[in-house]
């Protein structure tokens, strides 16, 4: 994979290659969108995160071992969210990268950008490229995490008993030293990678909300059903390592309250439908911005096609049965006929014109993958046994 620089130009087009944090991994070589590197980043950051708490709590375990009720190596929501949701998060770095910037590419390679729209467009480039880039966005996403972030996370994420990171002494809660790591620097960098991304969806969605505002040359006939802005569709894909990022998290915080105080897996179904919900409108609610254009699109085909049909069916029927036909065009194999088959089969195109660049399948998909992280708790339910019995009992 090439290395690739800053310009503002739909060929290099990122989401991920730039800001201060950016700058600063570049100069630590870290910052490369080369995979070596990727991979060195996830090593980093995930063991920066995680290994101090195995460390803090193993050095100073005999000092709380009698209050503690959840052990380090027991806490699965710690694990899962340094070990597992932090590289998804970092992976999806490079994914969307990669297939980001040849999306924005097809806008000009398919002509649904005239040429004289091509300023306009290359001026919403750069000033996505110019968000992204924005460092007072990145200082304030850091006091975010450090004051909301910490707020919430401290009295609503944390378990309610007494853990390897705080215990309950005099009625207060208190840190242990990895306690201190944990919610000083570990939780802050988790925090602070989850909202620097959706703040890149954010920039996303401008970013298609400005362009489906701009002269769009659609095709209601082409075969994607969507105007020739199928390809969007493909962005649901490159999302795929945050979306389990995502799922992770909240698989771990509720593997977490069934193990250590009881709680059943049916009690977390409207958190589980929260997430899901949240990660469909994530990934396609920024192209539902270009429903009102394919409306629009759509509705011009069905006039424009129908008048094209019309003159053509008036001039085949009155060819071939009002008038007599020609005695030098057989009827067998006649390209009349294949043309107004042609014809049916463009107008049923437009019909099925979809208002959004994106299907039913891919949102089911993408549901699908929402909830892979989470189906393992369902042997909380039923064994492992009775689901294979049950499977062998309907497929035999």
């Amino acid at each position: 994979m090439n290395s690739l620089t800053d310009r503002s130009d739909d060929e290099n087009f990122s989401l991920v290659l730039g800001g201060p944090l950016y700058q600063l991994l570049m100069r630590a070589h870290m910052g490369s969108c080369a995979a070596s590197l990727v991979k060195r980043r996830i090593l980093v950051i995930s063991l920066f995160s995680w290994l101090p708490l195995l460390a803090l709590s193993l050095v100073f375990r005999d000092q709380v071992a009698e209050a503690i009720k959840v052990p380090f190596l027991y806490d699965i929501d710690v694990h899962v969210r340094f070990l597992l949701a932090v590289p998804l998060m970092l992976l999806a770095e490079l994914v969307v990268h990669q297939r980001i910037a040849p999306l924005v590419k097809q806008f000009r390679q398919r002509e649904i950008i005239s040429g004289d729209a091509s300023p306009r467009f290359q001026a919403i480039i750069d000033s996505a490229l110019a968000l992204r880039n924005s460092v007072f966005i990145e200082v304030a996403l850091l006091i975010l995490v450090f004051t909301v972030g910490h707020y919430l996370w401290s009295h609503q994420m944390a378990l309610e008993t007494a853990t390897w990171f705080a215990v309950s002494h005099h009625g207060q809660s208190q840190l242990s030293p990895a306690g201190y790591w944990y919610s000083y620097v570990s939780i802050p960098v988790f925090q602070f990678l989850l909202v620097r991304w959706y703040f890149r969806i954010f920039i996303w969605m401008r970013f298609l909300w400005q362009i489906a505002r701009m002269p769009l040359s659609m095709v209601p006939t082409h075969p994607d059903r969507a105007g020739g802005l199928g390809f969007l569709g493909g962005s649901a894909a490159a999302f795929v390592p945050l979306i389990l990022a995502q799922s992770v998290l909240v698989a771990g915080m509720i593997a977490n309250r069934i193990f250590h105080e009881g709680a059943s897996l049916l009690a977390f179904k409207p958190e589980i439908a929260a997430i899901v919900a949240l990660i469909l409108l994530t990934v396609f609610a920024p192209l539902c911005a270009f429903a009102p254009r394919l409306a629009q699109a759509k509705r011009l085909g069905m006039l424009e096609y129908g008048n094209l049909a019309c003159r053509y069916v008036r001039e085949f029927d009155h060819k071939w049965l009002r008038a007599a036909s020609p005695p030098d065009e057989p009827l067998v194999g006649n390209a009349d006929i294949q043309s107004l088959a042609d014809l049916a089969g463009s107008f049923d195109v437009i019909k099925e014109m979809r208002l959004v660049p994106f299907d039913k399948t891919m949102v089911l998909q993408t549901a699908i993958v929402a909830l892979l992280p989470v189906s393992p708790l369902l042997l909380t339910l039923i064994s492992f046994e009775d689901i294979v019995k049950t499977l062998l009992g309907i497929l035999l």
